[in-house]
Formats: structure tokens, sequence, C-alpha cells
């Protein structure tokens, strides 16, 4: 069922999502080489339990971590382990955070030491997709409008896509209805509505399309093993557009402005 939130509880869900969002530049000084993702877990997890939250994630549905902690051909649901990061990696991290009893979902792929320029255009294009999806909710637009144009831009660069995962309604729980899909789908006729708060989040491979889970049951690998990137916004539909909810206040006509260019 697709609910509907009130101002406040949007309100709530941003509140949750600063959070997130001051957790992501705080990780920056620690993502680099010799580190271990487990490390980086125990990190993030005391900065969120700092901020009079809790890390969304751990536990959920027996998932060990606080975050999601992905390096290279892991799409999504890395495990923290003692998996160092290396020069020339790139690591995403996924995160809901939970402040009085709501919840905000995004992720953020971040480039370790030097790293190759195709693998620096898959963060910039997909960091791109993300924005010029979110360009797209409007109350009556449907899931496709948004899920489109990742796709669209996705072929355009020869990327691969995920089909068995996808975006998806957040803020009481960490997923809700509807799904977010990545690409064009029957699902996605269905048309968005103001007061529906929504986790937008491409998944891009750098090689083929499609996913591999690990015998771990949560660890999703690119079928090739080349490099994949996420990156994810919670969006509030409103009454004339959208609300970036888990950014810096105040920073989203700048993000914006920054994606406008690509196509």
């Amino acid at each position: 069922m697709i609910t509907i939130k009130t101002k406040d509880e949007i309100e709530k869900i941003r509140a949750a999502g600063a959070i997130s969002a001051e957790l992501f530049d705080y990780m920056k000084q620690y993502i680099q080489e010799g580190i271990t993702t487990l490390e980086l877990d125990k990190i993030a997890e005391d900065f969120i339990l700092k901020h009079g939250a809790k890390p969304s994630f751990k536990n959920y549905e027996g998932f060990p971590g606080s975050i999601c902690a992905s390096i290279n051909e892991e799409i999504i649901h890395g495990i923290p382990s003692k998996r160092k990061l290396k020069n020339g990696d790139i690591f995403t991290i996924d995160v809901g955070v939970l402040l009085h009893g709501f919840i905000s979902d995004s992720a953020r792929t971040y480039p370790v030491g030097k790293i190759s320029d195709a693998h620096k255009k898959l963060l910039e294009r997909t960091e791109a997709m993300l924005y010029k999806a979110i360009m797209q909710v409007a109350p009556n637009n449907t899931i496709n409008d948004v899920g489109g144009v990742i796709e669209d831009m996705a072929r355009k660069y020869g990327y691969g896509l995920v089909y068995d995962y996808c975006g998806h309604g957040v803020g009481y729980k960490n997923h809700e209805d509807p799904q977010i899909s990545n690409f064009r789908c029957k699902d996605g006729r269905k048309k968005l509505r103001a007061g529906m708060v929504i986790a937008i989040e491409p998944m891009i491979n750098l090689g083929k399309d499609g996913d591999i889970t690990l015998d771990d049951g949560w660890t999703v690998v690119t079928p090739d093993y080349k490099y994949s990137c996420h990156w994810e916004n919670t969006v509030a539909v409103t009454e004339d557009g959208f609300d970036i909810l888990t950014i810096h206040p105040g920073t989203q006509d700048e993000l914006l402005e920054k994606f406008k260019k690509y196509k």
C-alpha cells in the first residue's frame, strides 16, 4: 500500500536525512587505503548514535551492519568485513537513519585514492542520473518518467542496468510501496502523488546488465565483476514538484544546477 505522509512527517524524515548528509561528509576523511569496511561501519554507527538516531539497517531482516558497505563489483548490500580498501577502489555507503520513528535512506559512492578515468566517469554519470531522475518527480508524472531517465542515460553511456533491485517508498519503514525501477516497466505507469516519499537509487554497472547474489545471501555483485556505482536520495513529492530530504538544507538548487547539463 502506498502511504501519503503529512507535512510534519516529511519534516521528521528530513531531520533523519540531514544526519545522513552530515555522515557522508564526515566519512570522507576515513575512506582511504588500508581501512576495513568493518571499521568504517563502526565509525558510521557511532556518528549516527551520537546524533540521537539509530542505523535502521542494523538487524533488518538479519543484516549485521549499520551500513551497506560495497566495494567495486559489489552493487549493493555489501556486509561490513575485514576487507581493506585499496587505491583505485570505489566504495559505496548505503545507510538508513531512524530518528523519532521516521526513516531516511540514501547512498553515496566514493573514490579511494586515484581511480581510473572510466571509473571517475561512472561515478559522475551515476550521480547525474540520480538528480536528472529527481527532476522528473511531480504529481501526475509516472514512475516511468523517473526510471526512464536513468534507463536512457545508462544506455547512452553504454552502461549496464540492474533489474532485480530498485528504489522504493520510505519513511515509516525501510522499504515501502511503490517500487521505483531504474527502467521503464509495466508497474511504472503508476502516477506520483503529493505526499509520497520515495527513495530513488540508480545502480549502474560499468559492464553488463544484471546481478548475482553471493552465498552470504546479501552481497549483490555484477555478472562480469566490473565495477558498479550506486547513488540514492530520499525525495518527497510536493504539490508542484519535489523536495530532496537527504541533502544539506538549502543546497537543492545548487545541486540541480550542477547536473542540468547532462542529457
